[in-house]
């Protein structure tokens, strides 16, 4: 009866192995571009992958996570060698993101719908500056890269600077809360 069972249990670990199918994603192939804007123009630039991992069945999501590293930012609208240098120094600082007592954030799946003409639902927890929101998002699947555009309110993460959510009369100063991801992740 032992041996049954045993067989049995066997039987179906094997089967869920079988359907169930872990990919990681490919930190040198991902791009995440950003976009921040403010009252009269806007910056952009690119932050990278640390890490990050889906686990697939039936071709749809089931889980899965991602680490940014938030050391890796870069602004691609500044040609000043000076001033890009300073606005990246000050993301990286506590005005924004405090990447010294932050250097990752991270993004970790609760659950997706099936695709469905190549798109799906996806939510789950966003972690940014160790304040963690949940996030509901569209994704786009062509073979094995998954595309997405995320507009986070970073307000809900304490990143404060230029924040008419905090500070009042800052006129043309402000910078809008919601900053856009515009994301292409490829996996193995």
């Amino acid at each position: 009866m032992k041996t049954i069972k045993l067989l049995a249990f066997l039987l179906i670990a094997s089967s869920v192995a079988v359907f169930a199918q872990k990919v990681d994603i490919k930190p040198n192939d991902a791009v995440i571009k950003w976009t921040g804007n403010k009252i009269g123009g806007s910056h952009n630039g690119a932050i990278k992958i640390k890490s990050g991992g889906l686990e697939l069945k039936d071709g749809n999501i089931v889980k899965g996570s991602v680490v940014i590293d938030m050391n890796s930012i870069t602004c691609a609208d500044i040609d000043n060698a000076t001033y890009n240098k300073k606005l990246v120094d000050h993301l990286k600082s506590d005005d924004f993101f405090g990447v010294e007592k932050y250097p990752t954030a991270s993004f970790t799946l609760a659950k997706a719908t099936k695709f469905n003409k190549g798109k799906a639902t996806v939510s789950g927890s966003l972690t940014i500056k160790g304040k963690t929101e949940p996030i509901t998002f569209e994704v786009t699947k062509a073979s094995n890269v998954y595309s997405t555009q995320l507009k986070v309110d970073r307000s809900k993460f304490d990143v404060r600077y230029g924040s008419n959510s905090f500070f009042d009369n800052l006129g043309d100063k402000a910078i809008e809360n919601i900053f856009i991801l515009d994301i292409q992740l490829t996996v193995k």
